[in-house]
C-alpha cells in the first residue's frame, strides 16, 4: 500500500482555509483567498492565502491557474505555474492576472488556484563544451513541422 507523503499547514489568520481536494483523484488542492481585493481589468494583485507549508521531503509546490476563473471571469495566475521551494515558511500568495474586460472581485474564501505537490530532482551541473547530436538541433519556436 502507497503512503502519501504529508504536507504541513499553519493557518496564519482566522478566515484561513486549509488547502483540499475538490475530488478524488484530482491532482491539484483548492488554495482559498483571504482578505477582498478587485483585480482591474489588465492588471495583477499578489492574493493572499492565510497560510505557510512544509513540503515534504524531495518536493516543490507548483501554484496553476484554476480553469473555472480562467474560463469564466478570465482571470489566470501570473507566473504559472508559480515554484515554493521546499524550505520556504512564509505566507502562500498567488500573483493573480485579469486578463478580462470586468473587474475580478476576491473575497476571502475564493477558490484563486490549485497546489500541485511533484517531486524535484536535483542534478549535478557539469560544463561541456559540447553536447550530444539530436534530430531537432536548435529548433526552437515555432519549429516543429516545418
Amino acid at each position: 500500500m502507497l503512503v502519501n507523503p504529508i504536507l504541513k499547514v499553519k493557518l496564519l489568520t482566522p478566515e484561513a482555509k486549509v488547502p483540499e481536494y475538490a475530488h478524488e483523484g484530482d491532482a491539484g488542492l483548492d488554495l482559498f483567498a483571504v482578505g477582498e481585493v478587485v483585480i482591474p481589468p489588465g492588471e495583477v494583485a499578489l492574493v493572499g492565502t492565510g497560510i505557510s507549508i512544509e513540503l515534504p521531503p524531495g518536493t516543490e509546490g507548483q501554484v496553476r491557474p484554476r480553469s473555472g476563473l480562467a474560463l469564466k471571469h478570465r482571470v489566470t495566475v501570473l507566473n504559472s505555474p508559480g515554484t515554493i521551494d521546499q524550505g520556504y515558511r512564509g505566507e502562500v500568495k498567488v500573483l493573480l492576472f485579469n486578463c478580462g474586460k470586468e473587474p475580478f472581485c476576491v473575497v476571502p474564501g475564493t477558490r484563486i488556484a490549485q497546489l500541485v505537490i511533484a517531486p524535484v530532482h536535483r542534478v549535478e551541473v557539469t560544463p561541456v563544451v559540447s553536447l550530444s547530436a539530436t534530430l531537432r538541433q536548435d529548433g526552437g519556436f515555432g519549429s516543429t513541422g516545418l
